[in-house]
C-alpha cells in the first residue's frame, strides 16, 4: 500500500468512527419520552412521582451529557436543535426535582442566584446554566422564535410542557403545534375584536426581538397560530397589544 493509499483508507477508518460514534446516540430520545408519557398530563408534571423515582431521568440527562461538542456539530440542524430543547427541559425537570417541594420555580436561589444562573445543566464536557442553554445556545444559533413554545420553565404562565420528547423528523410539526397549543390557552392569549385588542402572553414582550427578526411585528407572528376568525379580524387593522399575566406558579399536577 502506497502512502496515498494508506491516508485515504485511514481517513475512511475515521470517518466510520464517527459515524458509528454518533449513531450511538438515540434520535428518538425514546427514554425522556416515555418519562414525559408517563409523568405529563396536559401540560401538568408529576413532580413527586419524579422525586420519587429519579433513575430514568437522571440516566436520560447521563446521556445527553455524555456527548461531546465535536459529534454534535456533526449532526443535522434540526438533530441539535432538538436536543437543545429536550436538554433544556429536562434540566429544568431536575431542578425542580432536585428542590422539590418549591411553589415556584423562582422559589430556587436567591437575587444573586436565579435557577436560570445555576450551573446545573451538564453538556458538552462543562457545567453550564439554563440561561446559557436557552440565551446563549438555543436563541443565539438557531434564530427559530418557536423555541420560546417548546422551552418551559416549569411555571404556570409558561407553554404547556409537551408529554413527548422533540425528534428531528417531526420538528417543525410539533413547535407549529406547540404554537398552536399556547394561542389556544386563553388566559395566555387571546383576540378581542370587540376591543381591537389583541391580548398576548408576556413572552411576547420579553422576546419581542425573536418574533420581530421572523415575522416583522410580534402580531404578524401571532398571526399563523390565530383560528381563522381572529387572523380575519386583525385583517382588518387597529388592534392594539395588551399583556396579560404571567403565573410563575409551578406547573405542579399536585396543584393543579
Amino acid at each position: 500500500m502506497n502512502r496515498k493509499q494508506f491516508i485515504g483508507t485511514m481517513a475512511m477508518f475515521a470517518l466510520a468512527l464517527a459515524l458509528a460514534h454518533t449513531a450511538e446516540f438515540d434520535q428518538t430520545h425514546a427514554a425522556f419520552n416515555a418519562l414525559l408519557k408517563k409523568h405529563v398530563r396536559d401540560g401538568w408534571v408529576d413532580y413527586a412521582a419524579l422525586k420519587a423515582d429519579p433513575k430514568p431521568l437522571n440516566a436520560y440527562l447521563d446521556s445527553l451529557a455524555a456527548l461531546s461538542e465535536k459529534d454534535f456539530n456533526r449532526w443535522p440542524e434540526k438533530e441539535r436543535f432538538a436536543f437543545l430543547i429536550n436538554l433544556y427541559n429536562a434540566a429544568t425537570l431536575k431542578l425542580i426535582v432536585d428542590h422539590y417541594p418549591v411553589k415556584s420555580i423562582k422559589d430556587i436561589g436567591g437575587f444573586l442566584s436565579s435557577p436560570w444562573k445555576q450551573e446545573v445543566v451538564r453538556v458538552f464536557g462543562k457545567v453550564t446554566t439554563l440561561g446559557e442553554v436557552e440565551h446563549g445556545i438555543i436563541r443565539a444559533r438557531y434564530h427559530d422564535a418557536r423555541a420560546h413554545f417548546a422551552l418551559v420553565c416549569a411555571a404556570k404562565g409558561c407553554t404547556p410542557l409537551r408529554a413527548e420528547a422533540y425528534v428531528a423528523a417531526r420538528l417543525d410539526e410539533q413547535l407549529d403545534d406547540q404554537g398552536r397549543i399556547f394561542f389556544g390557552q386563553a388566559q395566555k392569549n387571546r383576540v378581542d375584536a370587540g376591543a381591537r385588542t389583541v391580548y398576548l402572553s408576556p413572552i411576547f414582550k420579553w422576546f419581542s426581538e425573536d418574533f420581530e427578526k421572523k415575522s416583522g411585528s410580534v402580531l404578524k407572528f401571532a398571526e399563523a397560530f390565530l383560528p381563522v376568525k381572529d387572523r380575519q379580524a386583525l385583517a382588518t387593522g387597529g388592534f392594539k397589544i395588551k399583556y396579560t399575566d404571567y403565573d410563575w406558579s409551578l406547573n405542579d399536577q399536585a396543584r393543579k
